[in-house]
């Protein structure tokens, strides 16, 4: 991706090394396994589990560089705020073709375990959106984890994971997280997964979407690319990480959905570049 030199967010909050007090205990570390395990956000198990833990910890500002920029410090870091600005762009601009108004969301950076309005999470979890509080959560360790563990490296296979997120932030904006919610409150649990598949099938499609958008309108990508980001929505498929963590696949138990599914879903949405396409429901 051609992303050095680009405008960077100044939604994102580093609280890496400003952990959150510590409380939940045994209850956090056994939420944190089960929801990787299950593949699911944080969020999906900690519902109703009255908010944070405790106080977040102060954020560390970012600073200005001699060419104006804002920096947060390290390649990494300024890699998401260049994402986030990027997606910032695309849906503000979508956003306004349908008439409304994107509301930006934050990201928060940490380091091991943060607090969010969803209650506390371990960095073991991945990357997640708090609906509570409209914020994503990332540990850039995740990204190490990304390309050792799963064999899925290159700038857009993490920029794919960043706009996934944002995607539930969308979802959030158009009301369809609390539909689904309600949906999922009338049935099953083997129904409301399918229900919880279909949403976030949804935002991988939202994930290809501003991929489209970043590629066409602002040539950020590179060859290779497309397929970097393809081999991040395969190897986050609920039938490999079942494979690999529970050495079988239980298909009623699947939350994002497969492998293929998660790479057509993008690639849907990539070769669109129309939300309207990603009906997944």
């Amino acid at each position: 991706m051609r992303w050095q030199g680009r405008r960077r967010s100044g939604n994102v909050q580093d609280r890496r090394g400003a952990g959150p007090a510590v409380a939940g205990g045994a209850g956090a570390i056994i939420i944190a396994l089960l929801a990787l395990v299950l593949g699911v956000d944080p969020g999906e198990l900690m519902q109703g589990g009255g908010g944070p833990a405790g106080p977040a910890g102060p954020a560390q500002e970012p600073t200005v560089t001699p060419t104006g920029e804002l920096t947060y410090g390290d390649d990494q870091a300024d890699f998401v705020a260049v994402v986030l600005a990027d997606t910032e762009e695309t849906w503000h601009e979508l956003f306004a073709d349908a008439g409304g108004q994107y509301r930006e969301p934050e990201l928060v950076l940490f380091t091991d375990v943060v607090n969010s309005a969803c209650g506390m999470a371990q960095s073991a979890v991945g990357p997640f959106y708090c609906p509570a509080d409209r914020m994503v959560y990332l540990d850039l360790g995740f990204f190490r984890e990304l390309e050792q563990r799963f064999g899925a490296s290159g700038d857009l296979a993490r920029a794919y994971i960043i706009a996934h997120e944002v995607g539930h932030h969308v979802q959030t904006l158009l009301g369809t997280t609390d539909q689904v919610r309600a949906a999922q409150s009338r049935v099953g649990q083997r129904d409301a997964n399918a229900i919880q598949v279909s949403m976030e099938l949804q935002a991988d499609c939202f994930a290809g979407v501003w991929a489209h958008h970043a590629h066409t309108q602002r040539q950020l990508l590179e060859a290779g690319d497309l397929q970097s980001a393809l081999d991040a929505a395969a190897a986050i498929g609920d039938d490999r990480l079942q494979q690999q963590t529970q050495g079988r696949v239980v298909p009623e138990s699947f939350t994002h959905g497969t492998s293929a599914q998660r790479m057509q879903w993008f690639t849907t949405g990539f070769e669109t570049g129309d939300p309207a396409a990603c009906n997944t429901f």
